[in-house]
């Protein structure tokens, strides 16, 4: 017969983890709206400013930006990976990492180093049991990424790429593409892909209308500011795209750990009610039974 004190005692405990994982998938969702508020303004921008490069690399087609032209040799690379700081959210670490993984097997064979820089310590710890080394992490990136912080890094994998020490960049990341779907992705970042059309034999109306513009001073300056800019954009987009996928996979981890709380409570309560009753009819029983032994 199961131990009624103990069934409530745990049916007590459970109730106080539903009580958690309630809140924190309340935390989740209020943290989510916010994230994709921020992530749908950074889409809007980023698409526009990348317009704006194509406009200006078709309106001189001798235009050449050391962000866009692609090495020859791909040696070095530099592989980013944004994961979290913090647990309890379903798949999320586990997919980036997944994916991070095959394509670095991959690009192994044709490359002399790969440099892993890791943001967040859940991505970190996964590499180091991988018994893979971090050559950089940041654990600075919450679910607010700022530009600033962000820029820092961009600023420094711009300068590397044009130095020469670095061939390629690729980012790991949750891409987000609706509250409902996010997969976890591989892009590759520099040289800055879909900007540099010299080789593009067919051009939409869009673009010929890039012809009719006249650029004061000239429209090689103004690359030299945009196609940077362009980067840093694009940068922080994967990171805000990474922040909204966080909450959301917490949001429906949590979720689904309350559900499941909810529905062991429910089968510890019938069990605890059994027993109870079954209790109460034996003490009835030695009851009458003590009744009949004195009656006798």
């Amino acid at each position: 017969m199961a131990n009624i004190r103990l069934l409530d005692k745990r049916r007590k405990s459970i109730r106080n983890i539903r009580k958690i994982t309630r809140t924190m998938e309340l935390i989740a969702t209020a943290r989510f709206k916010k994230a994709m508020d921020r992530a749908a303004a950074a889409t809007d921008y980023t698409q526009r400013i990348t317009q704006i490069v194509r406009d200006l690399a078709n309106s001189v087609s001798e235009i050449r930006h050391p962000l866009l032209q692609a090495r020859p040799e791909t040696r070095n690379v530099v592989m980013l990976v944004l994961t979290s700081n913090r647990g309890l959210c379903g798949g999320y670490n586990s997919s980036v990492l997944r994916v991070l993984l095959a394509k670095r097997a991959d690009l192994v064979p044709a490359t002399n180093k790969i440099e892993l820089h890791v943001c967040g310590k859940r991505g970190i710890n996964g590499l180091k049991f991988k018994n893979l080394s971090v050559d950089k992490s940041y654990t600075q990136f919450e679910d607010k990424p700022a530009f600033a912080d962000v820029a820092v890094i961009a600023n420094e994998l711009m300068e590397r790429f044009i130095a020469g020490e670095i061939d390629r960049v690729d980012i790991a990341y949750t891409r987000f593409l609706s509250s409902s779907k996010q997969e976890a992705v591989v892009e590759t970042l520099l040289p800055l892909a879909g900007l540099d059309t010299p080789t593009q034999t067919t051009v939409s109306a869009d673009d010929k209308k890039a012809a009719d513009y006249e650029f004061l001073p000239s429209a090689e300056s103004i690359l030299e500011e945009v196609v940077p800019a362009s980067f840093r954009v694009k940068l922080f987009k994967c990171f805000l795209d990474a922040a909204v996928s966080e909450q959301i996979a917490r949001m429906v981890a949590m979720k689904g750990a309350t559900e499941n709380a909810g529905e062991m409570i429910g089968q510890l309560s019938m069990t605890y009610n059994r027993a109870r009753q079954a209790r109460i009819t034996r003490e009835i029983m030695e009851i009458i039974g003590g009744v009949e032994a004195l009656e006798g």
